[in-house]
């Protein structure tokens, strides 16, 4: 699926658009700020996809620090079969900037 960019996930999370919305930063990169994504660090995506089985064909929205970590975490889930994931051009560096 094609990429998202920080206005457009801005958007849909102010009108409160359903998707699984997924934060790949480390715990504590998350603790100091982050948008209310379910955390689940890059490093252990592989250990806990089992916490996404049920979203297998649903839409994923991935976002990260800058877009690296979630760019590498789209390739990975679209690998294991998840068909609708988009990454967060930018990261939450961009989205912290709108």
């Amino acid at each position: 699926m094609e990429d998202i960019n920080v206005n457009d996930l801005k958007s849909r999370l102010d009108q409160g658009e359903k998707f699984l919305f997924l934060d790949v930063r480390e715990e504590w990169e998350y603790e100091e700020d982050n948008l209310g994504a379910k955390n689940i660090p890059l490093g252990e995506l592989p250990h806990r996809l089992d916490e996404l089985e049920e979203y297998k064909n649903q839409e994923i929205v991935i976002h990260c620090r800058s877009g690296a970590r979630s760019g590498n975490a789209k390739k990975f889930l679209e690998g294991k079969g998840f068909s609708k994931v988009r990454n967060v051009l930018g990261g939450i560096i961009a989205y912290r900037e709108i």
